[in-house]
């Protein structure tokens, strides 16, 4: 299974919490599905778009490190109460693809 620190789980899958405010970055650890010959050539992410949402999760990169098999991506905003889902897809040298997601509730953590 792919490693994602400190997430919880709940019956749904893997969530973390964040506030509107901050500017965080969250990884995803492929290396125990990736063959030990092969190597992530491509990465992308993406979020998923909440109708009427005035104040959407955004990102504005994403890091594939190359000497490992860890992706990072930086997430701001979004809105109080709701749940995002980002969703990490990859390609490896050798022509695998898979995608692995996570979800966000932003929650206002300041009083």
């Amino acid at each position: 299974m792919t490693q994602l620190t400190g997430f919880r789980k709940d019956r749904t899958g893997s969530y973390i919490e964040k506030d509107p405010q901050s500017y965080l970055d969250y990884s995803i650890d492929w290396s125990d599905w990736i063959p030990q010959d092969d190597a992530i050539a491509t990465s992308t992410w993406s979020i998923e778009t909440i109708s009427g949402d005035t104040a959407p999760l955004t990102t504005d990169q994403n890091i594939k490190n190359s000497s490992t098999s860890v992706n990072t991506v930086w997430l701001d905003a979004g809105t109080a109460g709701k749940n995002y889902e980002v969703t990490n897809q990859i390609t490896t040298d050798n022509g695998l693809t898979d995608e692995r997601y996570f979800r966000v509730f932003v929650k206002n953590r300041s009083a």
